[in-house]
């Protein structure tokens, strides 16, 4: 067991992109497994419709299931249409649309490796341009070394068919090769694009990196925590109840949270320095006179600085904070 746990801690620190990692393979699993066994260009007009529906939907479907999938997302949406006119501040929307871009980020790694996949592979891309009633495409892709492009070029993704062998396949190279300069672009696009945005995070970053660092642990040791006090809590209060039920007793008091205290530790924190809490549930316990009854009293500023989403979204994610 302890030669074992070098590499459990490993797995421990780098969950976040063993994660990412994991939902690449699977999304270049299903790709690999659906183009060889359900993919098949019709070979006519409808070419370009489902050369682009099958590169194209299977990537939205990613995504909303990413954003179910997301804790983040219920999160942020859980009770808005009872605190919707909130919306209207500016302040409140700002920090709204930063989580929402955060969640948004985390839920484009699985579409963009599907639709970067599908065009490294090229039989979409191959399908969909051969159906394009493009004049300018057919100018730059047909020539007089392709006779039949002009008038069977939906025909060419197809086997047994009157066009020769050597054409067709030349032809499909070329829209290969450029279904595969698309796709490296992408993913070129979509690395830069993360390093700028991580490197955006850390350079406005109100913390240092022993601190960020600092904050990561606690923030999973909180979480893990929090399931499992919430689990023996909840395993109590049943046990309670249903003894209460088949004995035909009083039940025995237990203190439970609020509503008003749910509501609180269950917002995005907002920080700025973090000398004084770590999480909206620290801040909430510290700054709290009385826990029985938050509604009450509490020494804190203003409703917002619990109820708003987070103004600095970034470093509440655990996949770009390290």
């Amino acid at each position: 067991m302890d030669k074992l746990k070098p590499l459990i801690t490993f797995t421990q620190k780098q969950q976040s992109n063993l994660g990412f990692g994991l939902i690449t393979l699977l999304t270049v699993g299903s790709e690999h497994i659906f183009s060889a066994f359900a993919f098949k260009c019709p070979c006519n007009d409808w070419n370009f419709v489902y050369g682009n529906v099958c590169l194209l939907v299977p990537a939205l479907a990613l995504l909303i299931l990413s954003y179910m999938l997301s804790n983040k997302t219920w999160k942020l949406v859980t009770g808005l249409c009872h605190r919707k006119y909130r919306l209207c501040r500016i302040r409140y929307a700002f920090g709204f649309l930063c989580v929402f871009l955060q969640i948004t980020t985390t839920a484009m790694v699985a579409p963009l490796s599907w639709i970067a996949v599908a065009l490294l592979k090229g039989v979409y891309f191959e399908c969909s341009m051969t159906g394009a009633n493009v004049t300018l495409f057919r100018h730059q892709l047909c020539s007089q070394k392709f006779p039949h492009c002009w008038t069977e070029l939906e025909k060419f993704p197809c086997d047994g068919t009157s066009i020769p062998q050597s054409e067709r396949m030349a032809l499909l190279t070329i829209i290969r090769a450029e279904s595969q300069v698309l796709g490296w672009l992408l993913i070129a696009s979509v690395a830069t694009f993360a390093f700028l945005l991580t490197c955006l995070a850390r350079c406005y970053s109100p913390i240092s990196y022993m601190q960020l660092k600092f904050w990561r642990m606690y923030s999973e040791k909180e979480s893990d925590y929090l399931d499992s006090f919430t689990s023996q809590h909840a395993e109590k209060l049943a046990k309670r109840n249903l003894t209460s039920f088949f004995e035909l007793t009083k039940p025995i008091p237990m203190k439970n949270p609020p509503k008003r205290a749910w509501e609180k530790i269950s917002s995005f924190y907002k920080y700025r320095s973090m000398n004084d809490y770590y999480s909206i549930l620290h801040k909430y316990v510290s700054t709290c006179e009385d826990l029985e009854n938050p509604g009450a009293r509490a020494s804190v500023k203003s409703e917002n600085e619990f109820s708003s989403p987070a103004a600095l979204a970034f470093l509440d994610d655990d996949k770009l904070a390290l």
